[in-house]
């Protein structure tokens, strides 16, 4: 057994203005993390939302092939009697799906009791766990929300907003947040608290009570878009665009180069005529 922890958990007004720790109840916090269980768990719930769709025909509902193909004997093929036999194109299927199999699987309470345990002590350990005084919307506001979020800087990251009972007002604020959930504490699940990287729990749900802090107007805070994962094509295309703008700022910065003088060709020396021979004068006849 794993000695018993101590949590304390950073606590914030409804409009993110720092207040003093808040200890955790041991209760629920007490340091046991117990990785098998909550992989137990969270196999179980997703197998519980599967749904048997997954359906074939035998030979039997397959439509057409009453007629028989050929003749039985004669065409010195092998004997048929249906189009629709699983051997054929377009016949039936032999061992499939029928759209009746039962996916569900059922956990003992304590198990899931030790797997909802272990993943709030998870996010403790990671100091994830942040507590609010009080959620008291008197109506749906997303930007309020939103703006809780930004001052607590979670605004891109996947939170799980924990209230006090059912409200409301909470949920439809935080419903047009893609990266945002909004359950009842008791209702959170193992899949929940691990799906979320911040836990944003209201004091009352753990059994805390905060006094009210007098806050002034506090103002607006700019939350930048977070970038969208860009595809295989669309990264190879930005890195060959850096490259090309590289190649050519690379290109602008080096300094022309001369071309190099033409030589000038040698002209080869005339070669000196040898002097012709005279021609020998033609001996006369009779010396």
């Amino acid at each position: 057994m794993a000695d018993t922890m101590n949590f304390e958990a950073a606590a914030y007004t409804a409009l993110g203005t720092p207040r003093e720790k808040v200890s955790l109840p041991s209760a629920t916090f007490d340091g046991t993390v117990n990785v098998p269980v909550m992989q137990q768990a969270v196999k179980a719930q997703l197998a519980n939302q599967r749904q048997a769709n997954a359906s074939t025909k035998t030979r039997g509902f397959v439509a057409g092939g009453n007629q028989k193909p050929w003749k039985q004997k004669g065409t010195g093929r092998a004997r048929q009697g249906s189009t629709r036999a699983p051997n054929w194109p377009g016949g039936g299927t032999v061992f499939g799906p029928h759209g009746d199999r039962n996916y569900s699987q059922a956990l003992p309470k304590q198990v899931r009791a030790l797997a909802r345990k272990s993943a709030f002590n998870a996010r403790a350990r990671e100091n994830a766990v942040l507590v609010i005084d009080q959620f008291a919307y008197d109506a749906p506001k997303t930007s309020q929300l939103h703006q809780l979020l930004a001052r607590l800087g979670v605004a891109h990251q996947n939170v799980l907003i924990l209230t006090d009972g059912v409200k409301s007002n909470v949920y439809l604020s935080g419903r047009n947040l893609p990266k945002v959930r909004v359950l009842p504490f008791s209702d959170a699940s193992t899949y929940d608290l691990l799906w979320s990287d911040v836990v944003l729990v209201e004091a009352s749900a753990i059994g805390q009570t905060l006094a009210p802090v007098a806050e002034k107007a506090v103002e607006k805070v700019k939350v930048k878009k977070a970038g969208t994962p860009k595809t295989p094509k669309a990264r190879k295309a930005a890195e060959t665009s850096k490259k090309a703008t590289a190649k050519k700022a690379a290109v602008k910065k080096a300094p022309a180069r001369k071309a190099p003088a033409k030589k000038a060709a040698a002209k080869p020396a005339a070669a000196k005529k040898a002097p012709a021979k005279k021609a020998a004068a033609p001996k006369k006849k009779g010396k």
